[in-house]
């Protein structure tokens, strides 16, 4: 591979080294920056696909404040196929392997196959991203628990196929709350110690619009029934777009800025986003905004 351009390689020399074996080890509203080395990705069109250009855009992510960087190579967009292990195995593991050589912060893979997390995890992966918590491949609740990583156990019904067609509740926070605690005791069950594990909502995922609503909306009530810390994943997602009169993927970025503020101050942990540096900007002010008097002085 090419050596990164010097400018890159000199940010990162700045950025100190983070340690990451719980929760506990991220920063306070920690941003995960997305690694999509996918084709048909529906935020960024296969932009990133190939490697190269997948690492130089996490060491960037990284730099612009990621705290976390997530590598998936497979689309769970609506209606997504799948890809097989193999494939899967040659997109992400070059990538995962040279950013956690490299990066300053700890990778993730996300990935609902058991035989991709082992690879990642032997590649320098710390978290394993998983969009089906676990159901899709059970033993990959183990792989994280034997590697001693840290998991993400998301909600979802069915598959990026059939989802849609899932998007049924009488109560959705009290459904998804259910099923998604069943999965962070599924993880524990496991192997997973509770302190290296987060519950993701799954926005979007086997939801309309106004099921996405009442999640964000009842965050701290969720965390509350889960006893993990949350990681929301709304980045540029359809029902942004339907709250704005349908907008296109490339105009909803102040909608995803909204949602990442929104979040963070109903109790999230971590945010899931694609552009880093204009969330990072805004949680900094969020941070002085709480940090400021009457008088308007910073305490």
């Amino acid at each position: 591979m090419p050596p990164k351009r010097p400018e890159r390689r000199e940010a990162f020399a700045s950025l100190p080294v983070v340690p990451f074996r719980s929760v506990a080890d991220l920063p306070r509203r920690a941003l995960m920056g997305i690694v999509n080395v996918t084709p048909d990705s529906f935020s960024d069109g296969g932009r990133f696909a190939d490697a190269r250009a997948a690492i130089e855009h996490g060491q960037d992510l990284a730099v612009a404040g990621a705290a976390l960087l997530d590598v998936g190579g497979e689309s769970t967009r609506p209606g997504a196929a799948p890809v097989d292990a193999a494939e899967e195995l040659r997109r992400v593991v070059p990538v995962v392997r040279e950013l956690a050589a490299v990066a300053c912060v700890p990778v993730s893979v996300d990935t609902t196959k058991a035989a991709v997390a082992a690879a990642a995890l032997d590649a320098g992966a710390a978290m394993v991203n998983d969009v089906t918590g676990g159901t899709a491949e059970p033993d990959l609740l183990r792989v994280a628990a034997r590697a001693d990583a840290m998991l993400v156990v998301m909600h979802m019904r069915g598959t990026p196929r059939t989802m849609d067609a899932e998007a049924r509740y009488d109560d959705v926070v009290r459904e998804v709350g259910d099923e998604l605690r069943a999965r962070v005791d599924a993880a524990v069950d496991a192997g997973v110690r509770p302190d290296a594990i987060l519950a993701d909502p799954g926005i979007g995922f086997a939801k309309r619009p106004a099921h996405n609503l009442a999640l964000l909306a009842a965050l701290p009530e969720l965390a509350e029934r889960l006893e993990v810390p949350l990681l929301v994943g709304a980045s540029r997602k359809s029902f942004l777009g339907r709250l704005l009169g349908d907008a296109p993927v490339d105009a909803r970025e102040e909608a995803t800025l909204a949602a990442t503020v929104w979040s963070f101050v109903r109790g999230a942990a971590v945010v899931r986003v694609h552009d880093v540096a204009a969330s990072s900007r805004a949680v900094a002010l969020l941070d002085a905004l709480e940090r400021a008097t009457q008088e308007g002085m910073a305490a």
